[in-house]
């Protein structure tokens, strides 16, 4: 059997000595760098912090709502399971409209996806809540398009869908968007469920 270290405060300590040696975070202010320090220590891949997108103070944006309660809307289970709930100020809850028996019905009545749909089923608790996104393209453009409809506006967004068709082009919209919410994105096709919640889960320490 090959020899392997098992302690988990040194596999820990040692993972994010790594981290912190071999990703670029001298163009990031404070907070969106402690955001990036786990989401690369998420995927393994410090390279992904040069494509990483932000606008605003959203790591304080998204800490003050879950601070007065608000929930956080995920697009995904993978995401909704990967938050780690003692971390949470408020005792806030985690919502994911695709559990929801209503939404299958309502993406086959209106042609769309389920993970899109989902953001319709949940729009009325949308609202100053925190949205995480970690699969679905679908999911950021329905979101953008309930932002532009002035029917909803999160805290702050965290996004990171994945895959070859519209994941890049979710989040260019997003970041070309003048909607004035704060955002933490990552630019191409490379996201994951994986990132978004440890996005969520290193708010604590990233506000100020």
């Amino acid at each position: 059997m090959a020899e392997y270290l098992r302690n988990p405060e040194e596999i820990y300590r040692r993972s994010f000595s790594i981290v912190r040696r071999e990703t670029d975070f001298s163009k990031m202010p404070e907070d969106i760098a402690a955001l990036a320090l786990r989401v690369v220590h998420a995927c393994g891949m410090p390279d992904i912090a040069l494509d990483l997108a932000w606008d605003g103070r959203v790591a304080d944006a998204a800490w003050g709502a879950l601070s007065e309660g608000k929930p956080i809307i995920a697009d995904c289970r993978m995401v909704a399971e990967g938050v780690i709930k003692t971390h949470l100020p408020n005792d806030n809850t985690v919502l994911c409209g695709l559990v929801n028996p209503a939404t299958t019905a309502y993406a086959e009545k209106t042609g769309t996806t389920r993970s899109a749909a989902a953001f319709d089923v949940l729009s009325g608790q949308i609202d100053g809540a925190v949205v995480a996104i970690g699969n679905a393209p679908t999911a950021l453009y329905r979101l953008l398009e309930l932002i532009a409809g002035g029917e909803t506006r999160p805290a702050a967004v965290l996004a990171f869908p994945v895959g070859f068709v519209g994941a890049a082009e979710s989040k260019e919209a997003l970041i070309s968007g003048s909607h004035g919410v704060p955002y933490l994105t990552l630019r191409g096709r490379r996201g994951g469920s994986a990132m978004a919640a440890a996005a969520v889960n290193a708010l604590r320490d990233a506000s100020s």
